[in-house]
Formats: C-alpha cells, sequence, structure tokens
C-alpha cells in the first residue's frame, strides 16, 4: 500500500514540475512603436474625418523560431485599419503598438495601428 503512494506522490510531483516550467516558457510583452500626425502629407482642412479604426498584422512561429506566416509589417496593419471604413485613404493620429506571444509550442508578434480614419478632398 505505501508504494502505491509512493508512485502516486512521484506522479504528482513530476506534474507540478512539468507545470511549473510550462508556465515559465509561456509569456507576452508589449512594447510602443511610435507615434505620426498622418499616414501621408495632408494639408489642414483637406480632408473629412470617418472615425476611429485600429488595424494588425502578424507573424506565427513555431518554436519561437520556425515561421510559419509572412507578416508583423506596419503598411498591412494600416491596410487593415483602412479596410474597415470604405472611402478613407490615410489615418491621422496614428500610433502603433507591438506585441509578443510566447508559447511552448508556437509564438505570435504583432503590430497594431491605431487612429482616425480619413477622406481626403
Amino acid at each position: 500500500m505505501t508504494r502505491q503512494r509512493l508512485n502516486t506522490w512521484y506522479m504528482r510531483s513530476w506534474m507540478v514540475a512539468i507545470l511549473t516550467v510550462g508556465s515559465f516558457t509561456a509569456g507576452c510583452m508589449h512594447h510602443p512603436g511610435g507615434i505620426a500626425p498622418s499616414t501621408k502629407p495632408l494639408a489642414p482642412g483637406g480632408y473629412t474625418e470617418l472615425g476611429k479604426v485600429r488595424g494588425q498584422d502578424c507573424v506565427y512561429h513555431l518554436l519561437g523560431l520556425i515561421p510559419v506566416t509572412g507578416g508583423n509589417e506596419m503598411r498591412n496593419a494600416i491596410e487593415d485599419a483602412l479596410r474597415t471604413k470604405p472611402l478613407a485613404d490615410a489615418m491621422v493620429e496614428v500610433t502603433v503598438d507591438g506585441y509578443f506571444q510566447y508559447f511552448i509550442l508556437f509564438s505570435r508578434a504583432c503590430t497594431q495601428v491605431y487612429g482616425t480614419a480619413v477622406e481626403t478632398k
């Protein structure tokens, strides 16, 4: 009977060790990217504001090293944001952030763009 308890104790301690190591190998990080007045030169009053937009572009990696998809480019994130407003051709009050998410088998790096979509006159 004590041998069975000892085996159960060993199994539980291994499970706790694996879960602890797994929790240390996963994580995420945010970092600021920058601020810009607009995505292209605009004359004061030469545009109509259409509303707030948000876009992102991500790249995925296996084991944190092998890229599975292309991406994580600011121009693609801007295009994604402008797609939400059909008449938009630029953005003002632009901010850019990036973040990384790392898990045991895969990771993800993304660029996020926030701003106000505008239509030039």
